[in-house]
């Protein structure tokens, strides 16, 4: 339930596949800002690949039970993925710094809003 980036415990929202899926996320972005300067970008890419396979389980999940915010949702996640390919390009080319900065300084306090808000009314809606 602990994650140490994250300013507060791992929310859990009581829907074992998501909760599942965050708690994978969240120990790939810890793994991703331990890691050396050699590892990084393998890392950053697993990271990637997981959180495109996320969000796509939750897709499917919104379309499966006709969840009413599933435009707002998955435009969420749209637009997450578009930043994220942006700065895999740039660790890519060895800039592994701005792949760090993004990890801890947008898309970690970007994952706390969206648990916070946007998972967890899907959580309701699912559990109902």
């Amino acid at each position: 339930m602990t994650a140490s980036l994250l300013k507060k415990p791992l929310l859990l929202l009581g829907y074992e596949a998501i909760d599942h899926d965050h708690q994978e996320f969240m120990d790939l972005v810890e793994q991703a800002l331990a890691a050396e300067n050699a590892a990084f970008a393998t890392i950053f890419d697993a990271l990637l690949i997981h959180t495109r396979q996320h969000f796509e389980r939750e897709n499917n999940l919104m379309e499966d039970s006709k969840y009413p915010a599933i435009g707002e949702h998955r435009g969420e996640h749209t637009r997450v993925l578009g930043e994220f390919e942006q700065f895999r390009k740039r660790v890519q080319r060895g800039l592994i710094p701005f792949g760090r900065a993004f990890i801890q300084d947008r898309l970690v306090p970007w994952f706390e809003l969206h648990i916070t808000t946007m998972d967890s009314a899907l959580a309701v809606h699912l559990r109902s």
